[in-house]
């Protein structure tokens, strides 16, 4: 099973040949090569469904070491405890569930009530979070660049989609259908922000890690769904290289093929159908994403194009063929570039953008800015009855 992490490892190259900081550079290399060996190695098998379903959820404290999945420190029902990052990530990993049980319908990621498994404190200093296929895992960031994970919604939201991915189309997570794969849990993930916080399409900030910069990281999330491409532009960090058109599509061996990079063009395809069709994302174009993802009709190796198929025949399905939701998927991967229309460009491929990362690093795992302070996950979320 592969492991599934928030910040990529080409960010992560980049910090350790640019941070000013030895320790820090040092730091993020370990975390790189952490990553490689974690992507090859088994689940820890954890997650298990519960007789009754619903809502069950179990957080771990590491402690800053490695050992998975280390000391309770908080199971279902639970009063919160003194630990921050604790009661986060139980709050964050009830916000999802509840998205997906009151949206669409979803009992758990497997559909079947599995227990929700984290563990924070893992590590030291260590900068992501990541889905192992049975549990999630947060790390405490390294504080200059990276602050804590368990405080935004999105991120538990996009990693936990990696779970229902898994047990739904099972997307190949390399090229295309890896940036799929990654697309869905950003598409998830942020409307499980959107729908903890009630924020319509128009209000929300399509943002993907918001909150998880340091302040004098010149950027405002990982990734914008909106405008990928925009949500960084740090000496640090580099430029943000994510694609919003097939134009841009990049060619990578790095990135299991540039998952991470390409998925921003799926990303504003469903920004687009759902600012297109208004109200809740959550409702019409969230329904028509996790049809199709739940639907069967994907193979493991699902390319772009078959991805946009799908939700036209998703959209379809639920909403007629005369429908202004067909009429808005259709126009949104015609903007990007994916389906043949009068907006869209023929499709061409970018060799990979350049780097500063040394060539060991690279080997050891495969608009303007405005500042902004996102709302950050309130102490508790009302457990469901």
């Amino acid at each position: 099973m592969v492991s599934h992490y928030i910040v990529p490892p080409y960010l992560l190259e980049q910090l350790a040949s640019t941070v000013d900081d030895p320790n820090l550079r040092a730091r993020f290399r370990q975390s790189l090569q952490h990553d490689a060996v974690l992507r090859t190695r088994p689940a820890a098998g954890l997650g298990r469904a519960t007789e009754a379903g619903g809502l069950q959820r179990a957080v771990y404290d590491a402690a800053h070491e490695t050992n998975l999945p280390g000391t309770p420190a908080r199971a279902e029902g639970e009063d919160p405890v003194q630990d921050e990052a604790v009661n986060q990530a139980y709050d964050g990993t009830g916000a999802t569930w509840k998205m997906f049980s009151e949206c669409f319908r979803r009992d758990s990621i497997d559909g079947q009530g599995l227990v929700l498994t984290s563990t924070v404190h893992y590590d030291r200093g260590y900068s992501n979070a990541f889905w192992d296929g049975a549990q999630m895992v947060f790390g405490d960031g390294d504080g200059e660049i990276f602050a804590g994970f368990t405080g935004s919604v999105d991120v538990t939201g996009h990693e936990l989609t990696h779970g229902v991915t898994q047990y739904t189309a099972n997307l190949a997570y390399e090229g295309q259908s890896g940036a799929l794969n990654e697309s869905i849990s950003d598409v998830f993930g942020s409307l499980a922000k959107q729908y903890h916080l009630g924020q319509s399409t128009e209000e929300a900030d399509w943002l993907i890690g918001a909150g998880l910069f340091m302040p004098t990281v010149q950027g405002v999330a990982l990734r914008s769904m909106k405008a990928p491409g925009t949500a960084y532009d740090d000496p640090r960090l580099g430029k943000d290289p994510q694609p919003d058109h097939m134009s841009g599509y990049i060619e990578t061996e790095n990135d299991n093929g540039g998952v991470h990079l390409n998925s921003g063009i799926p990303n504003r395809a469903f920004y687009l159908t759902a600012a297109a069709i208004g109200g809740n994302a959550y409702d019409d174009a969230g329904k028509i994403w996790y049809t199709t993802l739940t639907s069967g009709g994907l193979s493991e190796t699902s390319t772009f194009q078959d991805f946009a198929e799908a939700t036209q025949a998703s959209a379809r399905q639920l909403y007629g063929e005369d429908s202004d939701q067909l009429a808005a998927v259709t126009e949104a991967w015609q903007t990007v570039g994916v389906l043949p229309g009068a907006t869209s460009d023929e499709p061409e491929t970018l060799e990979e953008p350049e780097t500063t990362a040394q060539p060991d690093l690279m080997s050891a795992a495969q608009t303007e800015l405005q500042p902004s302070t996102p709302p950050s996950l309130p102490p508790t979320v009302k457990d469901e009855d």
